[in-house]
């Protein structure tokens, strides 16, 4: 517990100011764009468009800035280095359970904005995304890893069912409720995986 505690507060202390930075431009963007064009602001909408690009942003920045020269090189044999970490440990949480929760919100914000009802195209576009960032990692010093491709796709499918969920149960609702749901839905979810986890 203790551990997955430290390695959540790292992060938020490698990206917060980020965060913060980003949020405020975005919000005061979004905010004269609507106000002068006059059109609705419809707040389930616009909390999820701020949280989709802020995701991108911490993606980014967590994928190009931690660990920069601690691990470097190729693995494309499968599941070796999943059988490498001790359950429990900080690599662990970090490099097996890091994975899978990064891409959770991936897979669940492109199924909602596509409109996604099939597997097949949030597993070709997480395999695109995926193999971008692995070609990064290894340009700037870090490791080309095939499993965490793998656990990428896992966190992205587990994004698309939390989405395919949300939307069968309340698809018939409004935007406005089925958004207020969906944020609720996600941030439950977080909460149950990190229950779980812990």
């Amino acid at each position: 517990m203790s551990t997955l505690i430290k390695s959540i507060k790292e992060v938020l202390y490698d990206t917060w100011p980020m965060i913060l930075l980003s949020s405020v431009v975005l919000i005061a963007l979004r905010l004269a764009y609507l106000i002068k064009n006059k059109e609705k602001i419809i707040i389930s909408k616009e909390i999820m468009s701020l949280t989709f690009v802020v995701y991108i942003l911490c993606m980014f920045q967590i994928v190009t800035s931690q660990d920069v020269s601690s691990v470097h090189g190729v693995n494309i044999t499968l599941f070796k280095e999943l059988t490498r970490y001790q359950i429990g440990t900080k690599l662990f949480y970090r490099n097996i359970i890091g994975n899978i929760i990064m891409f959770i919100p991936f897979g669940f914000f492109t199924s909602y904005y596509l409109k996604l009802n099939r597997k097949s195209f949030i597993f070709f576009l997480t395999l695109i995304v995926s193999l971008v960032i692995e070609t990064i990692q290894l340009k700037i010093g870090r490791a080309f890893d095939v499993d965490d491709i793998i656990l990428n796709m896992v966190g992205s499918l587990c994004g698309y069912f939390i989405y395919r969920l949300v939307d069968n149960a309340f698809g018939d609702l409004s935007d406005t409720v089925k958004g207020t749901l969906t944020i609720v839905a996600v941030l439950t979810t977080i909460v149950i995986l990190t229950i779980i986890i812990i």
